[in-house]
């Protein structure tokens, strides 16, 4: 892979398929933070997000290459010094959370569109995000690039049936159709909703070796993370305002336009996208244990190791939403936002810039 897309394209890539996700993948994020502002309010939201996005990525990016901090727990160990312990245990509880989202979701999609049983579903999860990890960094970060150009192209297709489609119009929508307030508000939730998991992809940012590379790559990051927002927000925004009503958008207007076999395709790009995501994650909790074991002398994890860790991890976290301990984890979300936000963004934006320009004065 040659250097320009290791450096400006491979980053982006990765954190966007680690936030396309369960609710991003099937339209509901982007109805409820930006199509239900209107068709010009979701796109001024998506803005928002992305001047947000942009700023936070590329700052985490420029400060795990000065202080070479590429596992969350060494950067919070440079960032809040003992009060690192704060985020892990904050990222623990959403680690549990999303891993428990995308086992329950990888194992309803193939029952619910395929027949394929709810176990047989988890299954083909576990072997394959089994693999990924096995392998390691390398695979992973190919696989998620890959998946990531997939995605676009499925999107693309989708976004040109919908505006073949006479029944669906964008243009009469934005005619007629006005700007909610708040829009700028829900921008910035969605933007620091999706920034907490940035600390765990700190393994694309190893090849960054100037000041220059680490802020581009951040902000084409962000360009790559909400393109598919934006597509979305086009293709939504000509339905409305029915689109708002629906669970899951993406599968309502593919139905509405009656290509079945297209909705086969996306079920199966939908499933990938679950795996993407817990694979992307995973890794950066093995990562993080990496860094423990150099720290204290000893050899790093194994591949079976880091494949036994991120298995156990999914199965885990399926158990706990069978008792529902995860929904408690869900409830108290709003909660774990605003801990991420007083843990990572706050300080970085504040002490962590402040620090970066007093070292880069010095050079």
């Amino acid at each position: 892979m040659s250097r320009f897309l290791r450096i400006h394209i491979v980053p982006g890539a990765v954190i966007q398929s680690v936030m396309i996700g369960g609710g991003y993948g099937t339209g509901r994020e982007i109805v409820e933070y930006f199509t239900s502002y209107g068709a010009l309010g979701g796109i001024c939201g998506i803005l928002v997000a992305f001047v947000v996005l942009a700023t936070v990525i590329s700052s985490t990016f420029e400060f795990a290459r000065v202080f070479r901090a590429y596992d969350y727990r060494h950067f919070f160990k440079r960032l809040i010094g003992p009060g690192w312990v704060v985020f892990e245990v904050l990222i623990i509880l959403l680690f549990l959370l999303i891993l428990a989202v995308l086992a329950s979701a990888a194992g309803n999609i193939l029952r619910e569109n395929f027949g394929i049983s709810y176990i047989a579903g988890l299954m083909i999860m576990l072997f394959v995000v089994g693999v990924l990890t096995f392998f390691g960094r390398t695979l992973i970060t190919a696989a998620l690039t890959f998946w990531s150009v997939l995605l676009y192209a499925v999107l693309l297709a989708f976004l040109f049936a919908v505006f073949s489609n006479d029944s669906f119009s964008f243009l009469n929508t934005m005619q007629k159709s006005d700007s909610v307030s708040g829009w700028w508000l829900s921008g910035l939730q969605y933007a620091a909703y999706n920034l907490a998991v940035i600390p765990l992809l700190l393994y694309v940012a190893r090849d960054f070796e100037s000041r220059s590379e680490a802020l581009c790559s951040g902000t084409i990051a962000a360009v790559i993370a909400l393109i598919p927002a934006l597509i979305f927000q086009f293709a939504f925004a000509a339905a409305l305002p029915d689109v708002l009503d629906e669970a899951i958008p993406v599968y309502w207007m593919i139905s509405q336009l009656g290509f079945a076999s297209f909705l086969a395709l996306y079920t199966v790009m939908l499933f990938g996208t679950f795996i993407e995501t817990g694979a992307g994650i995973l890794q950066g909790i093995n990562d993080r244990v990496d860094g423990y074991l150099e720290d204290s002398g000893r050899p790093t994890l194994s591949p079976m190791s880091r494949a036994t860790i991120a298995v156990s991890a999914i199965l885990v976290s399926a158990g706990l939403s069978l008792i529902g301990i995860t929904d408690l984890i869900a409830k108290g979300y709003g909660t774990l936002a605003w801990g991420f936000l007083a843990v990572y963004v706050i300080p970085l934006m504040t002490v962590g810039v402040y620090r970066l320009s007093v070292l880069h004065k010095r050079h």
